[in-house]
């Protein structure tokens, strides 16, 4: 394999959410890009050499580079994260790609995530859900002994791979409907199926599925697209347990009167 690849890059520039925004061309500066990059590297190098030029650096939102931070992600020729299953653009490397290759780089496409700037795009909408209802009222001061509250492995398991969610917003880019019930239900699912969050647990789900209707997310219609994006592949079975814990909890609990995050 080659040690560098050239490539006609093509990336999404807009200057704020009312911007109508435009592809445009850095071909010339995505040349001799090292196989052994990061995509994250590979646009640091695209921007160096726009900083060089004169011209404004593309905007993205990068952090930790190491998967699990959930701040990384553009849409590669129309892939959340890109073509490689299970990983965040941050860990995505260029040997993935071939010398050549055209790629069409743009931000998540929803309402609910406005693009703050070119590949950037602002996820409040998550914080405002988390706050609704992604919490537990148990007492977390001091630590509790280890086997205070036994939790058998199977429901450990489960909250693990429901946490295992970091926020990215991959599922919300890649369903038709720009639903984030993936999102939603991973962050309902986790505490939900632990004892210490039973309390909650009726009124999570009533605030957090309602704030995320506020936030203006689609509803789900079983595409399963989410869960292909998703780069730690969260299950749609999380989306099917949510529904049921909303149906009973709505029959047996008000509904909420305001949703529960602020005023989006």
């Amino acid at each position: 394999m080659s040690e560098s690849i050239d490539l006609k890059l093509h990336v999404w520039r807009q200057n704020g959410p009312k911007d109508q925004g435009r592809f445009e061309d850095y071909s010339a500066y995505a040349k001799n890009i090292s196989t052994h990059a990061s995509f994250l590297e590979c646009l640091d190098v695209v921007n160096e050499r726009l900083v060089l030029a004169g011209k404004d650096p593309i905007v993205f939102d990068h952090d930790c580079r190491e998967g699990i931070c959930g701040a990384c992600g553009v849409v590669i020729n129309g892939e959340p994260h890109g073509p490689q299953k299970a990983t965040t653009t941050c860990q995505l490397h260029m040997r993935k790609f071939t010398n050549g290759q055209e790629l069409y780089v743009e931000p998540w496409r929803a309402t609910a995530f406005p693009v703050i700037k070119d590949l950037a795009v602002d996820r409040g909408a998550f914080d405002r859900i988390v706050q609704a209802g992604g919490f537990i009222t148990a007492r977390a001061g001091s630590a509790p002994d280890a086997n205070d509250i036994p939790v058998p492995k199977p429901i450990a398991d489960d909250a693990m791979d429901a946490a295992a969610c970091i926020g990215c917003g991959a599922c919300v880019a890649a369903c038709p409907n720009a639903s984030a019930s993936l999102f939603v239900s991973a962050k309902v699912g986790h505490l939900g199926v632990l004892p210490q969050g039973q309390a909650e647990r009726d009124s999570r789900v009533l605030h957090m599925v309602a704030q995320h209707e506020h936030e203006g997310f689609g509803g789900c219609s079983n595409h399963y697209l989410c869960e292909s994006a998703c780069p730690k592949e969260i299950s749609v079975k999380w989306i099917a347990r949510m529904n049921r814990d909303l149906l009973k909890a709505s029959v047996t609990h008000a509904p909420p009167t305001k949703s529960g995050g602020g005023d989006g």
